[in-house]
């Protein structure tokens, strides 16, 4: 059984509305009601009697309009009436109605349901599992795990018409990045070792001194120094983009090539996207794989750094992957490869945006950011319009060597 948090999940969106009107009001108070009802009738057992309240709720969803009056979008609605259809599949399953219980799984999958593991593992559909029915719906979640939908995608293809490198990035002894380099007093920290210690040292630098908090966007220049101070100042950590940009602008500050990626699902209706960085590695001659929120880089069997495209196709041709030993999240929750890069990474590599220009506050809060300055990867043939800018299918046109202007001298 998986009881769905939809008043947790829906409702976060309109928090943040300061006047909402009476119509969302009296929609949530009216959920509310019976999903407490329903929750605790599950819990104790009285599965027949939560098949009340359970139906009351998806048809509440059924019908409802109030996604045209609110901050919460259609598809949210649909998704969390599938986790509603998997209760009643549940409910059903256990109380021996096991046609009534197929029928739900079936809405259920067809309303978007993709929780494998948890459906393979239900001991309430224990009654299903032999059912050629209930074997179908789980392969067809099974083919929705981000790591089926990767293997899918189509490959990439030669672009003929891009001449030149797209990319910039800002020389270390510009203005503001000799500030952020001062500041953070990035030369100690990045000590005396070779390269590559070095940017492992300013990667740990910027996890353990800007916490992450992937629900707040920090009111502050995206920068990196102002971003530390909101977090020294309010307490409250930044988002992953807002990490990404710091820990690049430390790089770029010590004369190491880099770019913050936004790494993107398939799914044009999944808006939760990861940033990491791409830090370019003059010792292998190659672009590295760098998460500041999980502290986080990646190597193959033989424990050499990995680059953003070379884990994509590792995880596309089940090649071994070794996620390093300081991978977490703010030093409270240790990731795991079977989570972090099976499954989470494997939803967010699909297709990639990143800045034309790598710079100090590259999207400044008063100032307008063009869609032009983009660049996006996609496989051949994909068509998502949620990232509308100039778009590439060429992964050697995306991760080409840096070159190094002498411009930007702010």
């Amino acid at each position: 059984m998986k009881i769905t948090v939809i008043v947790a999940f829906m409702f976060s969106f309109v928090a943040s509305v300061k006047a909402q009107n009476q119509r969302m009001i009296e929609f949530q108070d009216e959920f509310s009601k019976h999903q407490t009802l329903y929750r605790d009738l599950m819990m104790n057992g009285k599965h027949k009697d939560a098949l009340v309240p359970l139906n009351t709720l998806v048809n509440l969803l059924d019908t409802t309009t109030i996604y045209k009056d609110s901050p919460i979008p259609e598809n949210a609605i649909k998704e969390q009436q599938g986790l509603l259809y998997y209760d009643l599949a549940c409910c059903h399953a256990l109380i021996g109605q096991k046609k009534q219980a197929l029928q739900a799984l079936d809405e259920s999958v067809r309303l978007g349901y993709r929780d494998y593991n948890n459906m393979l593992n239900d001991k309430d559909l224990l009654s299903l599992r032999k059912d050629k029915k209930y074997q179908a719906l789980l392969a067809e979640v099974k083919s929705r795990q981000p790591i089926e939908v990767l293997r899918k995608s189509a490959p990439y293809a030669k672009d003929a018409e891009e001449a030149g490198n797209l990319f910039v990035y800002q020389p270390k002894e510009s203005m503001n990045l000799r500030m952020v380099r001062d500041y953070f007093k990035l030369d100690s920290v990045a000590g005396q070792g070779d390269e590559l210690s070095k940017i492992i040292n300013l990667l740990h630098f910027a996890h353990d001194n800007i916490r992450h908090d992937g629900g707040n966007r920090a009111f502050a220049e995206m920068d990196a120094i102002d971003l530390y101070n909101y977090y020294k100042t309010t307490g409250k950590g930044v988002n992953c983009r807002q990490l990404a940009i710091s820990l690049c602008e430390m790089y770029l500050s010590m004369g190491i090539p880099a770019r913050y990626v936004t790494c993107l699902a398939a799914d044009p209706n999944d808006y939760e996207c990861h940033v990491i960085n791409s830090v370019w590695s003059e010792q292998l001659q190659k672009w590295l794989y760098i998460d500041p929120t999980m502290d986080a880089w990646v190597m193959d069997e033989n424990r050499t750094m990995l680059s953003i495209e070379e884990v994509r196709e590792r995880l596309v041709n089940d090649r071994p992957l070794v996620l390093c030993e300081t991978a977490n999240w703010n030093h409270e929750t240790q990731q795991t490869k079977e989570y972090y890069l099976d499954y989470y990474m494997a939803k967010n590599l699909y297709y990639f945006v990143c800045k034309k220009v790598s710079r100090f506050n590259p999207e400044s809060i008063y100032r307008t950011n063009d869609p032009d300055d983009d660049v996006r990867l996609i496989p051949s043939g994909f068509v998502n319009d949620n990232y509308k800018c100039h778009t590439t299918t060429d992964p050697a046109v995306f991760w080409a060597r840096p070159v190094m202007t002498e411009t930007l001298s702010q």
